[in-house]
């Protein structure tokens, strides 16, 4: 069996894939020894149930939503495995009993966080959602990396001119309708933490204009559109991508600008990620590259004070990434 988090996608129920299994994950288990009979994935928070090239593929959503039965026969002279039924089940269903002890721990602590978790941090005039254009551009993400960009623009904090996102690490929306308490368009800090939950730090580097080109190169990895992942961009940052392109050219360089000046490939920019994408996360593997590193606040605390500084937020337009076919 292997334990890893690695995530795809289907278009099936809790118990199969539908017409098939996408993204890394089906890759990787295509590539695994034919030892290996089972996989437990996780990061994308799907749910499937199916056999990839022989091997048995679970995934089983997220915060507990299912669980996953795997029933499996082991031959201990051998050592060899036979995986004989898996099903993921709701977890609500009838038979499933709370156990106390850890029912009275989670009640004791939401008692502890309440004050904190319910506290207004913000206000946003409407929903501020994760929804991606064709391009691969939310509104949600745009704030996010101007609130990064905010955080480490100043010369003592960083110096930087461009703020990236991953995608994968925004977690939730930012919503209008109230969740508890609070009135209409009020940003609790539970909220806030639910879109930011990793406690990454803010990381600003020093990249060229080429090292920048090849990052966003580094977005679209492979043939399988899938996998793809682009970055989320702040205010000023914009370039243009097509669709049709080889691998490794699908970014039109000269259309890379900042603040409306063309990026030189020569020059060099300050540019904040946070700590998983500065070590190398999620494949982009040229921010390990950086030079001239300085650390600054972590991501949450960077999006509540842009809320703090600019008081009431509203979506901002999808229009800093370009795709074109």
């Amino acid at each position: 069996m292997v334990l890893l988090h690695q995530g795809g996608s289907s278009d099936g129920g809790p118990n199969d894939c539908g017409s098939g299994l996408s993204g890394p994950i089906a890759n990787v288990a295509r590539q695994l020894d034919h030892a290996v009979d089972l996989v437990i994935s996780g990061h994308t928070n799907d749910e499937f149930a199916c056999q990839v090239d022989g091997k048995w593929v679970t995934m089983a959503d997220t915060r507990g939503r299912l669980f996953t039965v795997i029933d499996g026969t082991l031959d201990t002279e051998t050592g060899d495995m036979d995986v004989v039924a898996v099903e993921n089940r709701p977890n609500s269903q009838e038979g499933v009993t709370p156990v106390p002890e850890v029912t009275a721990l989670i009640e004791r602590y939401e008692a502890l966080a309440g004050p904190l978790a319910n506290a207004v941090v913000g206000r946003v005039t409407a929903t501020i959602d994760r929804e991606e254009n064709d391009a691969g551009e939310s509104a949600l993400g745009n704030l996010i990396a101007d609130a990064h960009l905010a955080a480490t623009s100043g010369p003592w904090s960083g110096g930087a001119v461009v703020a990236l996102m991953n995608s994968g690490g925004i977690r939730d929306d930012i919503r209008f309708q109230p969740s508890g308490d609070e009135a209409e368009g009020e940003l609790t800090y539970g909220e806030a933490f639910s879109v930011h939950p990793f406690g990454n730090s803010l990381i600003t580097m020093s990249l060229t204009g080429a090292q920048l080109d090849a990052l966003l190169e580094q977005q679209f990895d492979g043939s399988d559109q899938n996998s793809w992942n682009v970055l989320q961009v702040s205010r000023g940052f914009s370039y243009t991508w097509d669709a049709t392109g080889p691998f490794g050219d699908m970014v039109d360089p000269s259309s890379i600008s900042i603040n409306g000046a063309p990026v030189d490939p020569e020059a060099l920019y300050r540019v904040t990620v946070n700590s998983y994408l500065a070590d190398g996360g999620s494949g982009f593997s040229v921010l390990t590259e950086g030079t001239e590193r300085t650390t600054g606040m972590l991501d949450l605390e960077a999006l509540i004070a842009f809320f703090d500084s600019v008081g009431e937020v509203s979506p901002t337009p999808k229009d800093r990434i370009t795709r074109v076919n």
